[in-house]
């Protein structure tokens, strides 16, 4: 018995010391020891996390991806312009007419495990065009649910849009259609729905074919190309704040003074075999590729009298 009671007090002398130890070792540790945590806020969003760089490659790799598509990447640089607009697998997306589904085949994969893609689409009765998109994609969806079975879709009235509840949103991309809302007047309800549905905080991300910076907007917007002032200023005046710009996606080559305007390069080629070699020389248009934020805090209005 005396036998196991020196067994215990020695085996309580041993847990004294190690939690005097492990007490010791963290008064120790210095206080940033914590902040070397990766945290939301220690990321730059101009960076992607490595997990989130290989979640990009494998879908960047997908074998579901169409060739044609994966053809474009070099025009696209899409990976490149995903991490900038700062986008993670575990985020809400929403992605404005995303036409035929080019970046719907590496998005809905990307957020299909622990993030959520929504494909906003016009609603059908609104245009032939608007339901032709909404039935491919569909189709394309259904035809692979291990990778978009998860997607969603979302009918909007572009001359009074709804993309969701507000706030309900951590990004909202949109590629090459603005020059779309310019020639149909609803840029400015379409930028107030979109700061409506982010929560603060959220991005919008806007890529397009930019046209010269002294281009007065009538002279260009019917070819496609639009000054990224005006870009800027649709979003702003919406409420968002410009927080930075890439030149991911230019391409000097392009002279932007076409028979078609944008659509004579690839990959459309509006003047058929005319030309084709010199326009697919060139490639793909000149675009700006512009990253905005919805302030966490509103601006102030002044309340002095």
């Amino acid at each position: 018995m005396e036998m196991n009671r020196s067994c215990a007090l020695a085996t309580c002398l041993l847990a004294a010391c190690l939690g005097l130890s492990t007490l010791a070792m963290a008064q120790a540790a210095p206080a940033s020891a914590a902040q070397d945590q990766p945290t939301d806020a220690l990321v730059p969003p101009t960076s992607a996390s490595d997990f989130t760089g290989q979640q990009l490659d494998a879908a960047l790799a997908g074998d579901w991806r169409s060739p044609n598509n994966r053809a474009r990447d070099v025009y696209r640089h899409p990976k490149a312009t995903l991490q900038f607009f700062g986008i993670r697998p575990d985020q809400t997306v929403i992605e404005i007419t995303p036409g035929g589904g080019w970046y719907s085949e590496i998005l809905a994969p990307l957020l299909h495990d622990n993030g959520h893609y929504i494909a906003a689409v016009e609603k059908p009765d609104s245009s032939d065009e608007a339901r032709k998109d909404q039935d491919a994609l569909q189709r394309k969806f259904a035809s692979d649910l291990m990778h978009y079975g998860n997607a969603k879709f979302v009918a909007f009235d572009p001359k009074a849009p709804v993309f969701g509840a507000p706030g309900s949103a951590d990004l909202v991309l949109t590629f090459r259609n603005v020059h779309n809302w310019v020639m149909a007047d609803t840029t400015p309800a379409m930028c107030k729905a979109f700061y409506t549905v982010l929560r603060p905080g959220g991005v919008l991300g806007v890529v397009d074919h930019r046209a010269d910076d002294s281009a007065a907007l009538d002279a260009v917007k019917k070819s496609g190309y639009l000054p990224t002032k005006y870009v800027v200023k649709m979003a702003t005046d919406a409420g968002f704040v410009l927080e930075d710009s890439s030149e991911i996606n230019a391409n000097p080559k392009d002279t932007k003074n076409y028979p078609k305007g944008v659509w004579t390069l690839p990959p459309t080629y509006a003047l058929g075999d005319t030309d084709k070699a010199k326009y697919q020389a060139i490639g793909e248009s000149d675009r700006m590729t512009l990253r905005f934020v919805k302030p966490v805090t509103p601006a102030a209005t002044s309340s002095a009298h």
